[in-house]
């Protein structure tokens, strides 16, 4: 909004890239909160999976909508816009000043530009897909997009089960596609917006990847997922790093084996991640020492 002095300093990029710390140090730059954009850090349950924040870094400057869900009653990006917004209003009455963080494209959108309302999908049909899923695997439910919703199976997300699970509830239960809900027009904000993105070279981001799946067994996933594991039918759980070991538990495959595939899959999100936010123009791309000393005036 034009001659608005109330500013968001988002920062995105893809996973491991260094969200958090490049956050905090704005944040404490600025004095100011950070709106988390995660669409799994949110939940109470999920930790080590997730690479939530730790303890420190959650003292090092206030954070929001960390660990502050559950799985039980999943967040949708229609609810984070109204809620991260009503946040955000509520910082501006404090501060010039927020930074958005976070790797879930549709959850920065729907923050920054808002997203258009989709019908709200019966109970009965949303369950039975997931029961149908949770029978048949991913395979099943690329099948089920492919026959039909050709529109999202030739642009969207084809290897993200809850976007593929939301895809096929609101096809079944409307008759259209989720993108056609989509139109992408912005909606006016009561802030102005700068976007910083965390840019490594590509074989420094794996590596970063690896490292940190192998920190994430020796901090205790498999024993996380374990606790989870009764829930795993759940679409915040049908993630990358759970989804794996829950496979690892039935016997589909060995432990070995399900730390080579989160890595792997890991690394495909994290390329997901980048062909969406390069798709947008609007992004100021940087090392992450640039943004490091990036200064910002009102």
């Amino acid at each position: 909004m034009p001659g608005n002095s109330k500013y968001v300093i988002a920062v995105v990029g893809p996973t491991a890239s260094g969200k958090t710390r490049a956050a905090i140090e704005l944040a404490q730059r600025f004095d100011t909160e950070i709106i988390s954009a995660d669409s799994r850090q949110c939940y109470r349950e999920m930790n080590i999976g997730v690479a939530r924040p730790t303890a420190a870094e959650l003292q090092a400057a206030p954070h929001h909508f960390i660990a502050s869900h559950s799985i039980h009653q999943p967040l949708t990006a229609a609810a984070f816009e109204q809620e991260a917004l009503a946040k955000a209003q509520e910082i501006f009455e404090r501060k010039d000043r927020l930074i958005l963080a976070g790797g879930t494209g549709l959850y920065i959108r729907a923050f920054l530009e808002g997203l258009d309302p989709v019908p709200d999908v019966p109970d009965n049909i949303r369950l039975a897909i997931n029961q149908a899923y949770e029978e048949n695997g991913l395979p099943w439910l690329q099948q089920q997009i492919a026959l039909k919703d050709p529109l999202y199976y030739k642009e969207g997300e084809m290897h993200n089960p809850h976007r593929l699970l939301r895809a096929l509830e609101v096809v079944e239960a409307t008759g259209n596609s989720l993108l056609s809900y989509q139109k992408k027009e912005k909606k006016p904000r009561f802030f102005q917006t700068t976007i910083l993105g965390i840019d490594w070279p590509r074989p420094l981001l794996y590596e970063r990847i690896n490292e940190r799946v192998l920190q994430m067994i020796d901090q205790g996933l498999e024993e996380e997922a374990k606790s989870l594991y009764p829930f795993r039918h759940l679409p915040a759980l049908q993630t990358v790093g759970y989804s794996e070991m829950f496979d690892y538990f039935k016997g589909l495959h060995s432990f070995n084996k399900s730390v080579e595939l989160i890595a792997q899959n890991t690394r495909r999100y994290a390329k997901r991640q980048l062909t969406w936010f390069r798709r947008q123009h609007d992004v100021n791309w940087m090392s992450p020492k640039e943004i490091s000393s990036f200064q910002h005036r009102l």
